[in-house]
């Protein structure tokens, strides 16, 4: 594939969270409502499982062979594959009920890293508007959580830098893809700045290739846009639905970007359904959290 195609049509209200597992060359990712649904492919047999969950989940991190971090409303969670045990490892804005988790990802130190952000949903899984900027950002090392920024609309793309002094980051309601400074042992950022603006829709999930090009997908922008580490458009990759919400790279020589998409009202015939596409820059495999 030398351009986006069709991989799987699932229909997801809100397809969001997907990571990508080598233990076991396995697909992650979920469909976001108040009762959350998780997605697996196994790539042994291609075979598509799905598991439901009992609240909001919105973000995923690979923690073994047969559990994984689920980020929900009311906390951090692991979910066990085999006994489809879900529970609670640490509370985190439970007592906030306006508000919701988002996206987040682990650092190479297995820290997990996550935003929220004001519930967006009914609890019919229909839209709310957005009015307040009540997100915050988290970090969640050795069972404390730290409270990194505030004052945040939707926070989305938790990307590192190959060499792990970088960390990209976005609140899609300000429109910019930020940059800061990483310091891999204390787990701090520091020298905020923006480093990407594109007027196509707004930036929602991104992952990054061994060369250092982010891949950012576009809410309500119909693509990804590959962004070189100076800031610099690469290529633009275009899709057959307009809500674009995040994306991971796969596959046994991690040269597949798999892209999860949203429904937006069933304008497009694919809207919520996994796409694939073929690179020729392998890419970083997702950090796993260490509890």
């Amino acid at each position: 594939m030398s351009k986006v195609e069709l991989y799987k049509d699932v229909n997801n209200s809100l397809g969001e969270g997907i990571t990508w597992s080598s233990i076991d060359q396995s697909l992650f990712w979920v469909d976001i409502k108040p009762k959350s649904v998780l997605y697996r492919i196994k790539f042994d047999n291609e075979k598509l499982e799905t598991f439901d969950l009992p609240e909001f989940v919105t973000a995923t991190s690979i923690i073994s062979k047969n559990e994984i971090a689920l980020v929900s409303n009311n906390g951090v969670n692991k979910f066990n594959f085999q006994s489809e045990k879900y529970e609670r490892i640490i509370n985190v804005e439970d007592d906030i009920a306006t508000n919701r988790s988002n996206d987040g990802a682990c650092d190479a130190k297995g820290r997990l890293w996550f935003g929220t952000m004001q519930n967006n949903f009914n609890q019919d899984g229909s839209a709310k508007f957005l009015n307040t900027k009540s997100g915050n950002l988290y970090c969640l090392s050795d069972n404390k959580v730290n409270i990194v920024e505030t004052n945040l609309g939707i926070p989305n793309t938790f990307v590192w830098s190959p060499n792990n002094t970088k960390f990209y980051f976005t609140d899609t309601t300000e429109g910019s893809l930020l940059e800061y400074n990483f310091n891999l042992d204390e787990g701090s950022l520091s020298d905020k700045k923006i480093f990407f603006d594109f007027d196509r829709g707004a930036p929602d999930g991104s992952t990054i290739d061994s060369d250092g090009f982010i891949w950012n997908c576009r809410w309500g922008g119909s693509c990804v846009v590959k962004i070189d580490p100076k800031g610099r458009i690469d290529q633009i990759f275009e899709l057959p639905v307009e809500n674009v919400t995040n994306c991971v790279f796969g596959g046994n020589d991690l040269k597949t970007l798999f892209i999860t998409t949203a429904n937006n009202s069933d304008k497009n015939k694919y809207d919520g359904s996994l796409f694939a596409l073929n690179v020729n820059t392998p890419g970083i495999e997702d950090n796993k959290f260490r509890i």
